[in-house]
């Protein structure tokens, strides 16, 4: 049984109100390489999956949900405060004019959310593959977005949410080694 807890995964705290660290998290909300994409092209691949590796499809597809709670938590609380004058000035009028302050699935340029960033191939080691790249391009534009900012509060759950995507590279790579090493056993019998 699934069982949602009532709190973010991890504490999300912003120093100071900030449109434009909110316009590149946006990113990670309704981009390409985003938490919503991740979660779910991976609750979509356990359907094609070999039962040794569904319960981590599942698993880490959920916890990107979290991590999408946690970026659109981190995206209200640097907005919230904002004037309009300031959400122009970040590059979020467009925004503003179709959602005022509410959260939308777009990438930080402003693109919606579209099913084509969700990669599902049939085959599961080409899967896995895609996911780790995945993860790899979500650590990256964490790292980057850290980067470009001067908050560390926010920074704080950027670093958490970059780690957790090192870990589920890391878990992909494992279920990889694990179907390759059984494929090779079955060449051999």
């Amino acid at each position: 049984m699934w069982i949602y807890e009532k709190k973010l995964q991890y504490p999300v705290k912003v120093s100071t109100c900030n449109p434009v660290l909110a316009k590149y998290l946006i990113e990670q909300y309704g981009g390409a390489d985003g938490e919503l994409a991740a979660a779910l092209r991976y609750l979509n691949q356990r359907y094609t999956i070999p039962d040794k590796v569904i319960g981590l499809l599942t698993d880490i597809g959920t916890e990107e949900f979290a991590h999408l709670e946690m970026i659109a938590t981190m995206v209200y609380k640097l907005t919230k405060d904002a004037t309009v004058e300031q959400l122009k000035a970040a590059g979020l009028g467009s925004h503003y004019a179709n959602h005022e302050k509410a959260l939308f699935y777009e990438n930080s340029s402003g693109d919606a959310f579209t099913t084509t960033y969700i990669a599902a191939k049939g085959d599961p080691i080409a899967d896995l593959y895609e996911d780790i790249a995945a993860e790899e391009k979500a650590r990256a534009t964490y790292q980057w977005i850290i980067n470009l900012s001067d908050d560390p509060d926010l920074n704080d759950g950027l670093r958490f949410l970059r780690e957790r995507e090192i870990i589920h590279a890391q878990r992909f790579r494992e279920a990889v080694e694990i179907l390759k090493e059984e494929k090779d056993q079955k060449r051999f019998f």
